[in-house]
């Protein structure tokens, strides 16, 4: 069998677009992915007969990897939010935004003991990566000695 190219010419390059995550409540997970996480809205979409919206969101100068909030307006109940993974986002302070975050009243399931690396829930339970930017920053208190809570 002869080798794979895996080499793609410019006609056929995949972009990544974005990972899309179902939610239950929109204002809440707005509140966790703006205000909580610091993403930006980027645009939206709203459709009457598919009774639903879509919201795309960002990091800041970084509109390249995008999530999309998928809100469909007729209740229904979303489990398992860890089918697909997690989503990552590297951050410049991963202590002051973890702290941020703990004060807005979301858990830290891993702290960043390592000063580098936390993961927390959205409040659909999708499981969030944060990834300190550069080096890791020294080990501090209260991170270095926190226990992990719950699944992650």
């Amino acid at each position: 069998m002869a080798p794979v190219d895996r080499k793609l010419n410019r006609e056929r390059d995949v972009k990544y677009l974005h990972t899309m995550v179902r939610v239950s409540n929109i204002d809440e997970a707005l509140d966790f992915y703006c205000d909580g996480l610091g993403l930006q809205e980027v645009r939206r979409y709203e459709s009457e007969q598919g009774r639903f919206t879509n919201v795309f969101l960002a990091a800041p100068d970084d509109h390249d990897a995008q999530v999309e909030l998928t809100y469909n307006w007729d209740p229904e109940r979303y489990s398992g939010g860890r089918n697909f993974g997690h989503l990552a986002y590297a951050v410049d302070d991963i202590y002051s935004l973890c702290q941020k975050l703990m004060d807005k009243g979301v858990t830290i399931n891993r702290p960043p003991r390592d000063g580098r690396m936390a993961f927390v829930r959205s409040p659909d339970g999708i499981s969030i990566e944060l990834l300190q930017r550069g080096d890791a920053l020294d080990p501090a208190a209260p991170w270095s000695s926190m226990p992990n809570t719950g699944s992650w």
